[in-house]
């Protein structure tokens, strides 16, 4: 695993590397480094930003290195290092860059504006109530994820489970109810509808749905990025091509999100984080009251 990431970490600073020899000729004013999430880890990203990352780098006389995290864990140790200038997020990373490493959103990404958390059972399950969780082992997605771990973990505050398995994948983590290893799963309504008819014969059914929207990732800058730098690439990218912009999959003329909710979320369950890999898993700060 270590050599494939490696390989691929060269390939994609090769690619920012090539791009300024082609430029040597010009007075460049230092790198910026573009995080994004490549869950399948495939190489195909590097042309999806070839363009972009051409024009960002003309209009700003940057070096441009596209530096993809293939979880969210790696996604979070990135951010902590403020090793990013540019993060297209999605919603739970992005909430974690905001409240906790200074980082500033400049646009919303391309994406479904109603997505909502879900908690999934199999449709010949007994479980009929969230309640009914308790004791239970349940499968989350990995941390920095809006859908599959903050939301479900808010939901569950106050709870005590057998066991929580962390997929590596929303598909996954459907794997792992299908298979009866989980009695449940949380994923968003897309995840579900992409993912759940995989597994025939076996069904799902959806035992509760949150009732707050997921807003949408955004494209944030980094606190490393000097502030009157930070205007600069905003109206840069503000003023990129829309075709170009769509390539990569944020909105140049689009409101950003009030994440004031979703960093909320994201603050209650970190007070109970530590508790995640503990057997039986309780759900609760214990230096609070057990509930909401």
């Amino acid at each position: 695993m270590f050599l494939r990431f490696s390989r691929r970490f060269f390939l994609f600073n090769l690619l920012g590397l090539t791009f300024a020899s082609c430029q040597s000729g010009r007075k460049f004013e230092g790198t910026l480094t573009i995080g994004v999430l490549n869950y399948g880890g495939g190489e195909q990203i590097i042309n999806q930003y070839a363009k972009f990352n051409s024009y960002l780098g003309e209009k700003t006389n940057s070096y441009i290195q596209l530096e993809p995290a293939f979880n969210e864990n790696r996604a979070v140790e990135r951010l902590e290092a403020r090793a990013w200038s540019l993060v297209f997020a999605p919603p739970g990373l992005a909430a974690i860059a905001i409240a906790r490493y200074q980082y500033v959103p400049l646009f919303p990404l391309i994406g479904i504006s109603d997505l909502r958390s879900i908690f999934v059972v199999r449709k010949d399950s007994s479980i009929t109530d969230l309640k009914q969780l308790q004791g239970q082992t349940l499968a989350l997605g990995q941390l920095g994820s809006a859908t599959g771990y903050y939301f479900p973990l808010y939901n569950l505050y106050g709870t005590t489970l057998a066991e929580i398995l962390f997929a590596p994948t929303p598909k996954a983590a459907l794997e792992l109810v299908a298979q009866g290893k989980a009695s449940a799963c949380a994923v968003s309504e897309a995840e579900l509808s992409l993912h759940g008819s995989q597994f025939s014969p076996i069904e799902f059914r959806v035992l509760f749905k949150d009732p707050h929207y997921v807003p949408l990732g955004v494209v944030l800058i980094g606190p490393n990025v000097e502030r009157n730098r930070q205007e600069f690439i905003r109206k840069v990218m503000s003023e990129s091509p829309s075709g170009l912009a769509q390539e990569v999959g944020y909105v140049p003329n689009g409101q950003v999100p009030n994440y004031k909710y979703m960093i909320s979320v994201v603050d209650r369950v970190s007070s109970i984080a530590s508790n995640l890999q503990t057997k039986p898993v309780r759900l609760f700060d214990s230096k609070l009251p057990a509930n909401i």
